[in-house]
């Protein structure tokens, strides 16, 4: 199976800049979020539909972003 519709796109969340990759392979979409400085994954997600993917990554990401201390 190939990737299609391909989307990236930086934002930034709890003051982090991220990197939301989304993608359909077959019926199922699914959201990549990264770090954009080192590329570390901070949460994936898959859904039915393009935004029911980001949503519940970034609800995850957001999460994980906020308990992550600055020095």
């Amino acid at each position: 199976m190939k990737a299609e519709d391909h989307q990236r796109r930086r934002q930034t969340v709890e003051g982090w800049k991220i990197s939301i990759t989304s993608y359909r392979i077959g019926e199922t979409h699914y959201c990549h979020i990264d770090n954009v400085s080192p590329g570390a994954t901070i949460a994936r997600a898959s859904g039915p539909t393009r935004e029911a993917a980001e949503t519940e990554a970034l609800e995850k990401a957001t999460k994980r972003l906020a308990a992550t201390r600055r020095r």
